[in-house]
């Protein structure tokens, strides 16, 4: 072990290699044969004044090196630069607790270890880090206090390197959080992020994947951001995280084969939001009050062959909506084994396509369960084996399925169904009426939107999530 003190006065601990440090065994998650080796992408000219300075810099293009940072962004605090430009490639880089002047870049394989207690402050301009290295760990830190710019993607952690581990990162008042743009096989995990407290549209994601593939989001909290977002991203893991008070709890776009398991969201717009991609499964999650006037739990917008499995969906204005879904040829939807339970409408179908399996869930407390974009019906899909609160038959034999067919009728739904305008008098007492009047004694014809064949007639018991 050797110590060394920099011209700061601060004791910093370095070790020659990663061992004892656990990345290893968290890398192998990833299916990764060894640490790669780091980059060696230090800056061969000045920094210009725009990033020596106080300005805010723009970090460029994807493919571009970030320029290193000469003088810090709050005067008076240690520049945390000058640690990372000391710290020999490969070394365990362990910071006292204290407050640190970003901004800072890493572009060499490096443990940044802050305990729990270093903060690193972005003093207001741009993005506070960069990690721009393959196989680095930063871990126990504290990012605060970024740019609030859109144009320039202004975020606590830019990430643009591959086989990193993020963790235990504390993330607040910065407009994004963690930013992987064409980063592959990261893990971040126990995190906890938020935006700066803007309105809604104004904060930027909490957490963003560009052109990023094969990473492992796991156990983070993210509260009071847009989005979490995935775009042309392919093959990511998102296991175990929270979502709170934000407006797409995930939204993917162009991207294919993601598992969404074992996470919570709650009081978001959307849940997760599924957009011209194909492949991957949605399974084991939780999904509570996602409300207002665009407010669903899991939707699909021209999306193919996704696996919608074992989640608990509650208290949604809509549970699972499907726009054009699914959207290529002899592809499927498939929606088995979900508790959709008291929302406004359990499933709602856009248009009439056919494609979608639906079966072994348990449809309860829905004021509708099943609705239509339009005129159409819901019977071209796969109906089968479900439980139906308001299911109008018996089980003579005692075998849990219902003697007769479970068959869905739209009476006066039909009106808001059609008029979505007309959805403001939904549950208003005269449509309560006339639809008990049209079910009595039918003036209209009904329309039959589905048809179970064979309807479970006991409610399954189900581990509560």
């Amino acid at each position: 072990m050797l110590r060394y003190s920099l011209a700061l006065g601060l004791a910093l601990v370095v070790l020659p290699s990663f061992g004892g440090s656990g990345v290893e065994d968290a890398l192998t998650a990833l299916r990764r044969d060894g640490i790669a080796g780091g980059k060696s992408t230090e800056a061969e000219a000045p920094a210009p004044a725009s990033i020596a300075g106080m300005a805010a810099p723009s970090w460029g293009g994807s493919d571009e090196k970030a320029v290193i940072p000469t003088q810090p962004r709050v005067p008076g605090l240690p520049f945390l630069q000058t640690l990372v430009n000391e710290a020999p490639e490969g070394s365990v880089l362990t910071l006292p607790a204290g407050r640190y002047s970003g901004p800072v870049v890493v572009n060499k394989r490096l443990t940044i270890d802050g305990g729990g207690a270093a903060t690193v402050d972005g003093g207001g301009k741009g993005t506070v880090f960069v990690l721009e290295a393959d196989g680095a760990v930063l871990r126990g830190l504290h990012l605060t206090n970024s740019g609030a710019s859109h144009d320039s993607d202004d975020a606590c952690l830019n990430v643009r390197g591959n086989r990193n581990l993020i963790e235990d990162i504390r993330i607040d008042d910065c407009l994004f959080g963690i930013d992987l743009k064409k980063s592959d096989e990261n893990i971040v995990r126990r995190n906890t992020i938020r935006s700066k407290p803007f309105d809604l549209g104004a904060r930027g994601d909490g957490l963003r994947l560009w052109y990023s593939n094969k990473n492992r989001i796991e156990a983070n909290t993210i509260e009071d951001s847009r989005d979490m977002v995935a775009w042309y991203s392919n093959e990511n893991h998102y296991l175990n995280n929270v979502g709170r008070r934000s407006r797409y709890s995930i939204h993917f776009m162009f991207a294919a084969n993601n598992i969404i398991e074992g996470n919570r969201f709650y009081d978001n717009a959307v849940g997760v939001y599924i957009m011209y991609s194909g492949g991957g499964a949605i399974r084991n999650n939780v999904f509570s009050h996602a409300n207002g006037a665009a407010g669903m739990a899991v939707g699909f917008k021209e999306a193919s062959d996704v696996i919608v499995e074992g989640n608990e969906i509650i208290y949604c204005a809509v549970g699972i909506g499907l726009d054009g879904s699914p959207f290529e040829p002899d592809s499927t939807i498939t929606i088995r084994n979900n508790r959709i339970a008291y929302n406004g409408i359990g499933i709602s179908f856009l248009a009439d396509k056919e494609g979608t399996t639906i079966e072994g869930n348990d449809f309860e407390g829905n004021l509708s369960q099943v609705a239509m974009g339009d005129a159409g019906s819901a019977r071209q899909n796969v109906w089968r084996g479900n439980f139906w609160d308001d299911y109008q038959g018996f089980d003579r034999n005692g075998d849990n399925v219902g003697d007769r067919p479970h068959e869905l009728y739209a009476y006066t739904d039909q009106i808001w169904m059609d008029v979505p305008y007309a959805r403001f008098f939904r549950n208003a007492p005269m449509m309560e009426a006339l639809d008990f009047l049209e079910r009595l004694a039918p003036f209209s014809t009904p329309v039959l939107l589905l048809r179970d064949e064979k309807p479970v007639f006991n409610k399954p018991l189900r581990a509560a999530k």
